[in-house]
C-alpha cells in the first residue's frame, strides 16, 4: 500500500518539472532515504512525542533541502499528513520514474554458478537490442537450477530451468508413444 501512495506523491513531484530538477530532487531524497536505515532515526521520525515541525526540520537539514523550495514544501506536506515514513518508498519510486524517462533499466541474472562478465554483457546487449532500452545487468548467484533474467522496471522475466526442460521432454516423449 505504501507503494501506491508513494506513486501519487511521485506523480505530483514529476508533473511540470524538467528532468534536471527531478534528478536533483531524487538525489536529495536518496540521501534522506539512506537515513531511514538507521534505527534511531526511524524511532525519531515515528515517535509521537516529538513535534512534527522538529521532525520536518531534522529531515530538511539532512540534505540542504532548505535551498530547494519544492523539496522543502514537499517534506512539510508529508509532515502535516504524518507520512514522513513514506520517504524511502517515494525515493525508490522516483528513481524508477527517472529510469523510465531515460529509458534505462536495471536487471538481475539469477544462476547457480558465477557467469563470466563477457557472458553477462552479451546477455545485456541482446536484451537491450530486443527491448530498445539501456540495460544494466547484475548477477545473483543462488540455488536456481538454470538461468533467469529479471528486468523489474519492464516487467520482464525470462527463465530456462533444467527441471522444466526435463518435464517437457518427458511429456513430449509420452505423447509420442
Amino acid at each position: 500500500m505504501n507503494d501506491l501512495v508513494a506513486k501519487r506523491y511521485v506523480k505530483a513531484l514529476v508533473d511540470g518539472r524538467n528532468s534536471e530538477t527531478i534528478v536533483a530532487i531524487s538525489g536529495k531524497l536518496n540521501v534522506i532515504s539512506s537515513a531511514f536505515a538507521d534505527e534511531k532515526f526511524n524511532s525519531i521520525v515515528s515517535s509521537p512525542e516529538i513535534a512534527v515541525s522538529s521532525k520536518v526540520d531534522l529531515i530538511i537539514s539532512l540534505c540542504d533541502a532548505a535551498k530547494d523550495e519544492t523539496l522543502n514544501n514537499f517534506i512539510k506536506i508529508l509532515g502535516e499528513k504524518r507520512r514522513l515514513g513514506l520517504l524511502p518508498f517515494i525515493a525508490k519510486e522516483l528513481d524508477s520514474q527517472i529510469a523510465k524517462m531515460n529509458n534505462s533499466y536495471v536487471g538481475v541474472v539469477y544462476t547457480n554458478q558465477e557467469l563470466s562478465n563477457d557472458y553477462v554483457s552479451s546477455i545485456e546487449k541482446q536484451f537491450s537490442k530486443k527491448f530498445d532500452v539501456k540495460l544494466s545487468l547484475s548477477q545473483n548467484v543462488c540455488d536456481y537450477d538454470g538461468i533467469k533474467v529479471d528486468i523489474d522496471g519492464l516487467g520482464v522475466e525470462i527463465s530456462f530451468s533444467k527441471e522444466r526442460l526435463k518435464s517437457q521432454l518427458i511429456d513430449h516423449i509420452l505423447k509420442a508413444v
